[in-house]
């Protein structure tokens, strides 16, 4: 699942020219903290609930208020492991959405990621989900697919997308009709793909330590 199917059209960007009287009063609406400023469909940063709530002039333009976040957003294209780390990182209630262009296409809410996490799981049935991450030019899915076979194992759907961290490498997201990954996840070691996620049935659900954790700790704040 991708950034662009997770965006909330229900929740609008804020302009340069609304007041912090109406940029409050649409984050009590919403039940966020954190809404983005969007100028000619451009993402200038976020107004926060923390930064306007002591503004002693309630009348004053977001045109003379600091904006902040102004790097927190994910390409449309991104998978929504993506967003969740976004806002867990920044400590953020919603994170924007940008295109190919990069203009502003809308937010996705914290809520709304953990909807997809859950969704995940309910769809998934007797399966599996594996994240890997590969050097672009070593991509080869008849490769992946053939040694995954010989494990008794199909891919039901492959989807490909950039990884953000390297702008060389891709990841590649199976869906397997397995729920046991250690044989298929040694066999690809061994080849040196490189496993970055794992999704199993039976309520066990891999994103890396890292991710898992900062989700839990995100919940508890």
């Amino acid at each position: 699942m991708i950034a662009e199917e997770l965006i909330n059209q229900m929740i609008p960007p804020l302009k340069l020219y609304d007041t912090v009287e109406k940029a409050l009063r649409w984050m009590d609406e919403f039940h966020v903290n954190d809404l983005p400023v969007v100028s000619n469909r451009k993402y200038l940063g976020m107004a926060t609930e923390q930064n306007l709530v002591d503004l002693p002039n309630r009348t004053q333009t977001l045109k003379d208020v600091e904006l902040v976040h102004k790097e927190v957003l994910v390409m449309h294209f991104q998978h929504f492991y993506d967003v969740m780390e976004a806002a867990i990182k920044n400590k953020t209630q919603v994170v924007p959405v940008l295109d190919e262009m990069q203009e502003y296409m809308g937010i996705i809410t914290i809520n709304d990621t953990l909807a997809a996490f859950g969704q995940m799981s309910a769809l998934q049935g007797q399966g599996s989900i594996l994240v890997l991450s590969m050097p672009e030019r070593d991509y080869s899915l008849s490769q992946i697919s053939r040694l995954i076979e010989e494990e008794n194992t199909k891919i039901l759907s492959a989807y490909v997308s950039p990884d953000e961290l390297d702008p060389y490498s891709i990841k590649l997201t199976l869906k397997l009709n397995a729920t046991d990954l250690s044989r298929i996840i040694a066999t690809l070691e061994r080849f040196e793909y490189r496993v970055t996620a794992q999704f199993n049935d039976g309520n066990s659900f891999d994103v890396g330590k890292d991710r898992l954790d900062m989700l839990f700790k995100y919940l508890d704040i």
